[in-house]
């Protein structure tokens, strides 16, 4: 498998600590069957001042780390990136990664507030010939009232991405629900561990996947963490890639009350 979205870099944002940590997780995701890794650490100016120089510097030595010890995982460069201003030239230069130098790059919208003209920002992205892969949509605090929002986002030309841990209950019932739907209804083209440690966002699909199976088929489900992921990685054009719904899921009971929840707001 793929695993197109990790923070396994030592010392550089808000995921692996030291070494030390950085090779369990790499060890894990083995053990997994993930076989590459996008290295994928916050950009996000005031708080984590990655750049594209500093990434690949660090993704190489921490390659030299896991060579030298026999653990077979091959990484890859990329960022987590959000949505500034300037984020077209930082990307035209080099200073932002895209995913493996590809036109793809990780997108990651603010967790508690809509950025504003997200949808006129993403279509100036893909117009500048850039594929942006929204990151974990499922856990957003706004989803609720802008589901609408990320389906048209898909029609623009953007992908999905979903957190595998969001699937088997990791960041609470409500993600769970958001993530199934966004698989369930097809508007999902990734599947990514968003691993952050050792412990509790660790960098495991398995499970993940088994509940995207149980959605989706087996066949979509393997797209979402080798196919598409391979041709992110091969810059392939993403025409022709889209997610594909299995059949219409039944709501949930949790479904449901956000249903009627939204009605009442």
């Amino acid at each position: 498998m793929i695993d197109l979205h990790s923070h396994i870099l030592p010392g550089i944002d808000d995921g692996a600590k030291t070494l030390d940590e950085s090779l369990a997780m790499a060890r894990i995701a083995v053990r997994d069957g993930i076989h590459t890794m996008a290295c994928t650490p916050h950009i996000y100016p005031g708080m984590y001042m990655n750049d594209g120089p500093g990434i690949t510097h660090a993704c190489a030595r921490l390659q030299a780390e896991l060579d030298q010890r026999d653990i077979a995982l091959k990484l890859v460069v990329g960022a987590d990136v959000h949505l500034v201003p300037g984020l077209i030239d930082g990307l035209r230069s080099g200073r932002v990664p895209t995913l493996h130098g590809s036109r793809y790059f990780l997108l990651e919208p603010s967790h508690n507030t809509p950025p504003p003209r997200l949808e006129a920002s993403v279509l100036d992205l893909i117009t500048a010939g850039y594929t942006p892969i929204i990151t974990h949509p499922e856990r957003l605090s706004w989803v609720e009232s802008h589901y609408p929002v990320f389906l048209r986002l898909i029609e623009q030309g953007a992908w999905m991405q979903v957190t595998a841990g969001a699937l088997t209950g990791v960041f609470g019932q409500r993600a769970k629900y958001w993530g199934e739907r966004f698989i369930g209804e097809g508007h999902t083209h990734l599947l990514a561990t968003d691993a952050h440690s050792t412990g509790r966002r660790l960098p495991r699909l398995t499970e993940g996947l088994a509940a995207a199976r149980r959605l989706v088929g087996a066949k979509e489900a393997n797209r979402l963490v080798n196919e598409r992921a391979a041709a992110v990685l091969g810059n392939l054009p993403p025409q022709g890639w889209g997610p594909t719904p299995k059949e219409t899921q039944r709501p949930s009971m949790i479904g449901t009350w956000f249903s009627r929840r939204r009605t009442l707001l």
